[in-house]
């Protein structure tokens, strides 16, 4: 379990001794010093994962999720990941203008409702007053959408495990855009109910996908052809 993060958490009861050795001498060369975790006096150590979570440092360019009990930190995804997030902000901009929505690519927090665990969506829809979890984390039972972008790193947990917790957590709508598939594909979930989402429609790269309530739109998907 490797604890990094890309973000700073709210509490933190460690504290970072990078510093704790003082200037370097002047007649030698300047040391370096790793950061190092130490204990605080009459604060426990973190015993869970979110607890851990809430703790790491700031380190920018990983992303720190929790899925399945599993703290996981990763590189943010490459020009392409981020580029396919992108083209479907484009795309959505009449939706989110009309309605009053926000969109974030891959810059937001989500904390699933009932087991509090955080992940990061590449792409996220939202009300203006999407309920938060703290203050910097949206709730997911107020989301519109989420969408993941398939990576070699991440694929089986986008593919196999997300959607369970997506539904699990209240989000209507989860998009899934696949470009290590063959032909790549669009995979929308939507109708959650007991954890599960109960329809599923999947269509490759190239052809239309409708995505259902509250979204209510036809996306062409050929757009993502350009990132592959």
């Amino acid at each position: 379990m490797v604890a990094t993060s890309r973000k700073p958490h709210g509490r933190a009861p460690v504290r970072s001794t990078a510093h704790a050795h003082g200037p370097a001498p002047e007649d030698g060369p300047t040391p370096t010093h790793r950061p190092t975790l130490e204990p605080v006096p009459e604060q426990p150590l973190p015993s869970t994962p979110r607890e851990l979570f809430d703790a790491l440092p700031h380190l920018p360019g990983l992303r720190t999720e929790i899925i399945n009990g599993r703290l996981i930190v990763s590189p943010v995804g490459t020009p392409e990941h981020g580029r396919a997030a992108m083209r479907l902000f484009r795309l959505l901009i009449p939706i989110i203008d009309e309605r009053g929505w926000e969109a974030f690519a891959g810059n937001v927090d989500v904390c699933i409702d009932g087991t509090r665990d955080p992940l990061e969506p590449d792409f996220v829809l939202a009300p203006l007053n999407c309920t938060r979890w703290g203050g910097r984390e949206l709730l997911s039972s107020g989301l519109k959408l989420v969408a993941e972008v398939v990576s070699p790193g991440s694929a089986y947990d986008d593919r196999e495990l997300k959607p369970d917790i997506y539904a699990g957590g209240g989000v209507p709508v989860m998009l899934l855009v696949d470009p290590l598939a063959e032909s790549g594909t669009v995979t929308v979930f939507s109708e959650p109910k007991e954890g599960r989402y109960r329809v599923i429609s999947t269509v490759t790269f190239g052809r239309e996908i409708y995505i259902p309530d509250p979204i209510d739109f036809t996306l062409d998907t050929s757009v993502f052809k350009e990132v592959v």
